[in-house]
C-alpha cells in the first residue's frame, strides 16, 4: 500500500481542470495504454501570451491522476518560457512528495508538457520514434531514453530507473545492462566537469563568439537567417535572431535545440540563451 500526501491525495479525490481545452493552443500526449498510464495535456493562452487555461485527460493510478491535476494548476498563469522550465520534481514538490515507485508519473506529465510546446511552436505532434535499440523489451525503453532518463534524474542505480521510467520492472532481465547506462553516463558527466576548468567571462564571451561562427551561423545562414550575440550575463547568453530567422515560426525550437544546445556543449551545462 502506497503512501501518499494529504494533497496527492486530495488532487486524486478532486482533481482540478479535467478534461479538454476548446480549441487549444497547445496539444501534447505522453505515456502509452500498454504500459498503463496515458497522458492528454491541453493549454489555451490569453492576450498576454500567458497560460489561462490548461486541462488533462489520463489513465493511470492514483499518481498519475495527482500528478496531472498538480501540473495544470502549475500551468495556469506562466508564460510558455516559464512553464518550460518545470520539471518533474517540481511537481512532486508541489504535491509534498510522491512513492519513489511514482516517479514515472510525474516524469509524464513533463513529457507531456515538453509535447503540447512543440505542438504550440510548430503546429505539429511530437512523435518520439523509438531513437535507439530497444533495452527493456517489456516497456519498450531504448538505451537513448534511458541515457536521458539517467542525465535529467541523476540516477545512480537500476531502482531509481525502474522508478523513473518503468525499465527493469518487468522480467529484469534487463537490469545488468541498465546498470551498463547508468555507470558510463555517470563517467561520461565526470569526464565533462573535469575536462572543463573554470574560466574567466571574457574566456566564456571569447569562446561564446568563436562557437556561434563556427557551429551555429552556418545552420541558420543556410536558411537565409542569422543570429548576432547581444550580451552575456553569467551563464545567460542573450542573442538577436537577424534575416529570416526574424519571422521563421520555429525560431524558438532553433534557440533552444539549435542555439543553446550548442553553446552548452562547448561552453556550460548552465548556459541558457534568451532572445531580445
Amino acid at each position: 500500500m502506497w503512501e501518499y500526501t494529504d494533497k496527492v491525495t486530495d488532487h486524486f479525490r478532486n482533481p482540478r481542470n479535467v478534461g479538454e481545452v476548446e480549441n487549444p493552443d497547445g496539444d501534447g500526449l505522453a505515456g502509452s495504454l500498454a504500459c498503463g498510464d496515458a497522458l492528454r495535456l491541453t493549454f489555451k493562452l490569453d492576450g498576454e501570451k500567458k497560460i489561462c487555461e490548461a486541462k488533462f485527460q489520463t489513465f493511470g493510478c492514483a499518481s498519475a491522476i495527482a500528478s496531472s491535476s498538480a501540473l495544470t494548476v502549475m500551468l495556469i498563469g506562466k508564460t510558455i518560457e516559464e512553464a518550460e522550465q518545470l520539471t518533474n520534481n517540481d511537481i512532486i514538490d508541489y504535491l509534498g512528495d510522491l512513492p519513489k515507485q511514482k516517479v514515472h508519473c510525474s516524469v509524464m506529465g513533463r513529457e507531456a508538457l515538453e509535447a503540447a510546446i512543440y505542438n504550440y511552436r510548430t503546429g505539429k505532434t511530437l512523435n518520439k520514434m523509438l531513437d535507439g535499440e530497444v533495452v527493456c523489451h517489456c516497456f519498450g525503453v531504448t538505451d537513448k531514453a534511458l541515457e536521458k532518463f539517467v542525465r535529467d534524474q541523476n540516477l545512480t542505480t537500476a531502482e531509481g530507473v525502474t522508478d523513473a521510467c518503468k525499465a527493469g520492472g518487468g522480467c529484469g532481465q534487463c537490469i545488468p545492462e541498465i546498470e551498463k547506462i547508468i555507470n558510463r553516463v555517470i563517467g561520461e558527466e565526470k569526464a565533462k566537469v573535469e575536462e572543463k576548468p573554470r574560466m574567466t567571462q571574457l574566456q566564456k564571451i571569447r569562446i561564446i563568439e568563436e562557437t556561434i561562427d563556427r557551429e551555429i551561423r552556418p545552420i541558420l545562414r543556410r536558411d537565409g537567417g542569422d543570429l548576432e550575440l547581444h550580451d552575456v550575463d553569467g551563464d545567460r547568453v542573450y542573442v538577436k535572431f537577424v534575416g529570416a530567422c526574424v519571422s521563421c515560426p520555429v525560431s524558438s525550437v532553433t534557440l533552444k535545440d539549435v542555439v543553446e544546445t550548442q553553446l552548452r556543449e562547448a561552453v556550460s551545462d548552465s548556459i541558457v540563451v534568451e532572445a531580445v
